[in-house]
């Protein structure tokens, strides 16, 4: 059984927001780990609750309204994944940030993770005082996003556009389904044509982390290309500048010369 890394110094993790405490839900099943990581949340500053299971995993969360969600993947009743989908599923608010925390190690666990919305991932054995940098982390992420209403440019690259006001993007005549940060990570890429980006800067500039698993920009990338390439295995629109990183690189005839805001009541498309 995998227990937290014995922290050096018992000193937790300052609480990293303004305002009211945050609520963080953990779903844990095992109780030693659990008590561990909601004490530590607890000294910096944020609310807590505990569900040993993925039925009062749900039932917390219509209940409790967290803010964020530390989900294991091991479960009795119904598993973390399941949890994770149906949490992305409800409609009636933002979507809840969701840190996974789990046992899984292997690259296919984290991936599907990922694929379903999760918005960081820590292994087991793992470190309380990271643990709760990382949820100060996303936490401030999801909470400096821009409001919709705020006035931005429609993006373009040939057929492709992106809205980042109405958080809409689409290719060749179709919406295209994007995740949250599929959404900003293309966002931010056509921002920058032509600049290369490390791994290390993508999860800094479009995740606002300062540390974390490298493979979630890889996944990302590896997602956004499927969505947005006419050939994901040969991308011509985001491409890997080898021991370097990634490069948003339409070709010049691809750029418009002037951006525009999307007129009111006009297509994205």
């Amino acid at each position: 059984m995998h227990r937290p890394t014995p922290p050096s110094a018992p000193a937790p993790a300052p609480a990293p927001l303004n305002g009211p405490p945050r609520r963080v839900l953990v779903v844990e099943d095992d109780p030693t780990v659990a008590e561990v990581v909601t004490g530590y949340l607890s000294r910096a500053g944020y609310t807590t609750e505990h569900a040993a299971d993925g039925f009062a995993a749900l039932d917390r969360a219509a209940a409790f309204r967290p803010h964020l969600v530390v989900l294991d993947l091991m479960l009795p009743g119904i598993d973390g994944l399941e949890v994770c989908r149906r949490l992305r599923r409800a409609d009636d608010g933002p979507a809840v940030p969701v840190v996974m925390l789990t046992a899984r190690g292997e690259e296919a666990d984290r991936i599907l993770g990922l694929e379903l919305g999760a918005d960081d991932y820590v292994t087991k054995p793992f470190s309380p005082r990271e643990l709760v940098l990382r949820i100060g982390s996303v936490l401030r992420r999801a909470e400096s996003a821009p409001p919709a209403a705020a006035p931005s440019a429609v993006l373009r690259a040939g057929d492709l556009r992106a809205d980042p006001g109405g958080r809409r993007a689409g290719r060749a005549g179709r919406e295209l389904s994007l995740t949250a940060r599929e959404f900003d990570l293309l966002v931010f890429l056509m921002r920058h044509p032509g600049q290369v980006f490390s791994r290390e800067e993508l999860l800094a500039r479009v995740w606002g982390w300062e540390f974390g698993d490298l493979s979630t920009v890889t996944v990302h990338v590896r997602r956004l290309r499927e969505k947005i390439e006419a050939d994901p295995a040969a991308p011509r629109l985001v491409t890997t500048v080898w021991g370097a990183g990634y490069r948003f690189d339409p070709r010049e005839d691809d750029l418009p010369p002037e951006p525009g805001p999307l007129a009111e009541g006009g297509p994205l498309l």
